[in-house]
């Protein structure tokens, strides 16, 4: 088997880690085909078999994907906070006297309200609700002179600036550190260079990584192979 195709999410960040992944299937002479879908769409797609490496899914979140796969490697530790646009402290402490607004995304609106169901002294802070395409411009063009919240998973492009600052929730309302992980099909994980599956399993990208390919391609407009290429190459990162 010399072909493989390389599932992920139609997102940038998962583009990114997608391509970091596909530099080490092209040292082993893979050709590598990319399929990217929306949350929607996953979930028959492999049903189909029509991806044979998933690039990532976030365990436990995701263990619904992972039926006839095999789970391997940890890329990196996505986790949902609270981040603001000053340095602020603990969750518990804060209120519409410190926060003028918060911030998130779609996908992210339930968590959010469930969070806030046992933070009654933020209940009555407006909330945006911003796609993901938009929502770095929108931090970006927030008031300086209050305060925001933004609850958002990190890695992420903003979380390579210096525009948010990590809450403190030591009850981790809004869910527990993740795992990316990898999902191959077992029947591709037994037909391909056993060595190959061995590297993918140690391959570790970590969120700082993470963050910064996010940007590269999400803010710089890099290619996400250019992007994967430039990490490959230490040039990705300042040293």
């Amino acid at each position: 088997m010399n072909t493989i195709t390389l599932g992920h999410l139609r997102d940038t960040l998962h583009a990114g880690c997608a391509s970091a992944v596909a530099r080490v299937l092209d040292a082993y002479e893979m050709d590598v085909s990319f399929v990217d879908a929306s949350p929607e769409e996953l979930p028959g797609l492999l049903a189909e078999g029509e991806i044979d490496l998933l690039v990532s899914a976030w365990m436990p979140r995701d263990r619904h994907l992972a039926r006839g796969m095999r789970e391997i490697g940890q890329l990196y530790l996505p986790v949902y906070v609270w981040a603001a646009t000053k340095p602020v402290g603990d969750i518990e402490t804060l209120g519409a006297q410190e926060i003028a607004r918060i911030v998130t995304t779609p996908p992210n609106v339930a968590r959010l309200r469930d969070a806030l169901a046992n933070l009654p002294a933020l209940q009555t802070v407006p909330v945006d609700v911003v796609d993901d395409d938009d929502i770095f411009d929108h931090v970006a063009g927030l008031d300086a002179g209050a305060t925001s919240l933004v609850v958002l998973a990190q890695p992420h492009a903003l979380f390579h600036t210096d525009m948010l600052h990590v809450v403190n929730d030591p009850a981790h309302r809004l869910g527990a550190e993740m795992e990316a992980r990898m999902l191959v099909r077992d029947a591709t994980a037994a037909c391909v260079d056993s060595d190959m599956i061995d590297e993918l399993s140690e391959m570790m990208l970590g969120n700082k990584v993470m963050s910064a390919l996010d940007y590269a391609i999400r803010v710089e407009n890099v290619d996400p192979e250019e992007a994967a290429e430039a990490w490959q190459r230490g040039r990705l990162l300042p040293r």
